[in-house]
Order: structure tokens, then C-alpha cells, then sequence
């Protein structure tokens, strides 16, 4: 079944553009038309309006960054437009700096998302909401599929003194919300006042998955190459939180994880134990090409999703993190370094939010507990969120 994209209503129709308007981008190499063209390309030839500045998020406007590196401004080689990043070298060079916004009348907003609260790119969203309000320049999302479907939601919420790249508003890990439908949460409720317009998807249902709409995948970073990433990232992008490997450097990132100290096959006879529905755990060895244990042989296991309707994904990776750290309490450790230019709270509680989580995987509570923890603080989300959904 193939759907209309919101950037396709916003090129066809014009919609959230005026004539005349002085246009700015927030794309990427994921920013494409159904037939692969990119829309830069698309917005440069139109002639009632003109596009004359690319923004770039997180790995920049090709993808081709890894994680948490540095993206500096540069020129479209093609259209010879100055590229902003707004990915630099400190927590500061994360919001579109004053120079995004001049002689700016409208951004757009076209960035497809995984439906993760970890993945930056709608952190991007809520700090250009925020400045470009502040300046006075509308704001177009051109809205694009949840790729894990829009009905589950799974995961903590952020506790005070959390907020992050990671985790920049109160959602939980898996959200179950497209872009368009964030952008509206944040506008009404977070109260990030700008003058918004959602070009909304034509024919997405929200138990599609991204392989159901009939559009191509594009990676939209350089570690989701494709749907099963993204189907197992709400709960393994907390392996970055960890020493353990997140797969990097191989050619199934998050789907592999494990660490050059780990027996799979105790990992995996460890973990059948646990009630973990939807998923297969294969144990296997791998060795990463960079990152995390670059050129060692790791042992570990890959999650094969066997039911995406019972799968959940926080709660699988929560296990296996916990596993590990209980067979292998003297090589276990959490990330230590700064993590998204923050150093002062460790890398896995802000990708949890809080610090709850960890003490609990600690203490040995088990996830059920912890499950029971966030049921009011889900049903309280779940509420609200039904005030934003656009798509039914």
C-alpha cells in the first residue's frame, strides 16, 4: 500500500508555503520523493518560492558521521546552498544557531524518524520549534511514517534533572507518535510556541509498519540500515549506555550486541529464563571493524524478531543488559565518558531518564517491577498523547 508523504503535499500543494517565501530545510540523505529523487533538489526548482539554506541534523546532511561526531557547515555541492549543522562540538551548537533564521520566512521540517525517544532527530524538531518562534519563522513538518507502527508504547518516562539530546521532553521510550504528531504535543503541550504546520501523511495507518507503506527505506543514520534496527532500538540503543557493544562496526548494528569477555552461549541460557514475548535470542560471535571492541572477537547474541505486535523491545534489552552484568560482575561496567556533551549523569540514565532504572538493575529488582512503576506514569502519556494523534 503506498502512501503520500507530507513533503509531496507540501511540493504538490503548497502547504504551510507562501509565494515569495524565503525557504530553509531541515534534511538529510533520508529526505527523498518515492522515486529516490531528494527533495532539496525539488525545492530548488521551484519558482514561487525560494530555498536558500540546507539545515543538517545528527551525521549530517549525507549520513555519513558516525555517532557524536562533529558535522561543521559546508556547500551543497549540487545547489551550491550553504548547509548549517546542527550537530557541532558542544551541547550549545545542538539548536540552530541565529545565522539558520536569516532572511528565513519558513523551515521545513522533513526528517524520518525511527519512534524512539534516544534518536535526536526529534530533539532537533523541538529546538527548532523553540527558536524559530522566537524569531518569528513558521514552521512546516512535512510528516513521514513511524517505522514501528503508532500503537505501542513501552519504557520510562524523563525524571527532573534528566533532560538530554536524549531525551529533550517528556515522552516515553517508545512514543508511538510520528514527527507531525510530536511536533503538535510540543507546540500544545510542552509549549513550544511557534506558528506550526503539519503536512499530514495521505493513507498511514497506525499499525503500519514502515515495509507496509510501499516507500523505500533510506538509512536515516549510519547504524539504522534497516526496519529490524529500528524494530529493536527503543531497547538497544541502551547497550550506549554500557561497555558492551552495540554492534557498530558490523553490518547489524543493535542487533548484535555483546562484549569481547561474554560467553554467548551462557548469555543466552541465562535469558531463556526470562519471559521476553516476540523474539528469538541467537547466540553468536562477532567481531566489530571499529567502535567498541574494533577488530576483537565478541561474543553475544542477536535479536531475531519472531512477533512485532508482542515484541518489546525495552524490556529484552533491559534483560540482557541485566544478564550480563550478573555473569560478568567484574567486566561489566556503564559508559563513563561524556555522553551528548554531558558528564556529569551517566549515559544510561539519560537514555532511561532517570536514574530509577539503573539502581533497580542493581539491586536485581526484576523488569516486572519496574513495568509496574512507569503503568500510571504510561496511562497519564497515553491520555495526553490522544489529544495529538492526527492519524486514527
Amino acid at each position: 500500500m503506498a502512501i503520500r508523504t507530507g513533503i509531496e503535499r507540501v511540493l504538490g500543494e503548497r502547504i504551510g508555503l507562501h509565494p515569495g517565501d524565503r525557504v530553509a530545510i531541515v534534511a538529510n540523505q533520508a529526505t527523498v520523493l518515492p522515486d529516490l529523487t531528494h527533495v532539496v533538489r525539488h525545492l530548488a526548482a521551484l519558482s514561487d518560492v525560494r530555498l536558500i539554506r540546507i539545515l543538517a541534523p545528527e551525521h549530517g546532511l549525507w549520513g555519513d558521521a558516525q555517532d557524536m561526531i562533529a558535522v561543521g557547515d559546508e556547500r551543497d555541492p549540487v545547489t551550491g546552498l550553504e548547509i548549517v549543522s546542527l550537530y557541532g562540538t558542544s551541547e550549545a551548537s545542538l539548536r540552530p544557531p541565529p545565522a539558520a533564521f536569516e532572511g528565513v520566512d519558513v523551515v521545513i521540517f522533513d526528517l524520518q524518524d525511527v519512534g524512539a525517544r534516544y534518536y535526536t532527530f526529534l530533539a532537533t524538531l523541538a529546538y527548532l520549534m523553540e527558536e524559530a518562534g522566537r524569531r518569528g519563522v513558521r514552521v512546516v513538518v512535512a510528516d513521514r511514517p513511524n517505522p514501528i507502527g503508532g500503537e505501542h508504547i513501552e519504557g520510562p518516562m524523563i525524571a527532573a534533572g534528566f533532560v538530554s539530546f536524549v531525551g529533550a521532553f517528556g515522552v516515553p521510550v517508545r512514543h508511538g507518535m510520528t514527527a507531525g504528531e510530536v511536533a503538535l504535543f510540543l507546540r500544545d503541550h510542552v509549549g513550544l510556541a511557534c506558528e506550526l504546520t503539519v503536512a499530514k501523511l495521505d493513507g498511514w495507518r497506525r499499525a503500519d509498519w514502515y515495509d507496509a507503506t510501499g516507500l523505500p527505506w533510506i538509512a536515516p543514520s549510519p547504524n539504522m540500515p534497516t526496519i529490524d534496527t529500528a524494530a529493536v532500538y527503543p531497547g538497544q540503543c541502551l547497550i550506549e549506555g554500557t561497555n558492551l557493544s552495540e554492534g557498530r562496526g558490523t553490518t547489524r548494528p543493535f542487533e548484535l550486541s555483546g562484549a569481547a569477555f561474554i560467553d554467548p552461549f551462557a548469555l543466552v541460557k541465562t535469558l531463556a529464563a526470562e519471559d521476553l514475548p516476540g523474539t528469538t535470542l541467537r547466540p553468536l560471535y562477532f567481531r566489530p571493524t571499529f567502535h567498541k571492541f574494533g577488530g576483537q572477537r565478541c561474543g553475544g547474541v542477536q535479536i531475531h524478531v519472531t512477533d512485532r505486535a508482542t515484541f518489546q523491545p525495552f524490556r529484552t534489552s533491559r534483560a540482557l543488559i541485566a544478564a550480563s552484568r550478573r555473569l560478568w560482575p567484574e567486566r561489566f561496567d556503564w559508559r563513563r565518558e561524556p555522553y551528548e556533551f554531558v558528564s556529569d549523569r551517566l549515559a544510561f540514565d539519560l537514555l532511561c531518564g532517570g536514574d530509577r532504572e539503573r539502581r533497580a538493575l542493581e539491586s536485581g529488582a526484576p523488569i516486572a517491577d519496574l513495568e509496574a512503576a512507569w503503568r500510571d506514569e504510561l496511562a497519564a502519556f497515553r491520555e495526553v498523547r490522544e489529544r495529538y494523534l492526527i492519524y486514527r
